[in-house]
């Protein structure tokens, strides 16, 4: 399958400049880390909340996992994981749990955790269990300038 048809126009009009990273099929972004020999810090996994107003994608390090209260009161509301099939009709053109880090592609809202802030690389799923992106920490940093951050991952796994 490789990059996520959608991922790759977003990237394209916005005129990023990334790599891919082939990697062998694993079945966390934590042991894709380690598959690829990256830091889990660097590889930014997505995580999809279920929230009153629909859906908020929250991007934390792979080495971390999200605050869901935390994340729940800086919302001011309750809020829970969503579905595999309600991601899947998010990201229809993904391989399940092979969501991007990137949610404006898809439409969706997302919180940037601090801990990926000023990075010199970032990794993240191109949409299948094989694939990544590589952006530098600028270029990612550009991307998700516009969008709010915060601490919202807990200590690392």
């Amino acid at each position: 399958m490789g990059i996520s048809i959608t991922l790759q126009q977003y990237l394209d009009e916005n005129d990023v400049d990334y790599d891919t990273l082939q990697h062998k099929k694993t079945s966390t972004t934590l042991s894709t880390a380690g598959a690829s020999h990256l830091s889990g810090n660097e590889l930014a996994k997505a995580v999809v909340i279920k929230r009153q107003k629909g859906f908020l994608m929250a991007v934390v390090p792979a080495s971390r996992n999200v605050d869901l209260d935390n994340l729940g009161e800086w919302l001011n509301q309750t809020i829970g994981l969503a579905t595999e099939d309600e991601i899947s009709e998010l990201f229809p053109d993904c391989e399940t749990g092979a969501v991007p880090a990137l949610g404006a592609p898809f439409g969706i809202k997302s919180v940037i955790d601090d801990h990926l802030a000023g990075l010199e690389d970032v990794y993240f799923e191109a949409g299948d269990h094989h694939t990544l992106i590589h952006l530098s920490g600028r270029e990612f940093d550009r991307l998700t300038s516009k969008l709010p951050h915060n601490e919202c991952s807990t200590t690392e796994i």
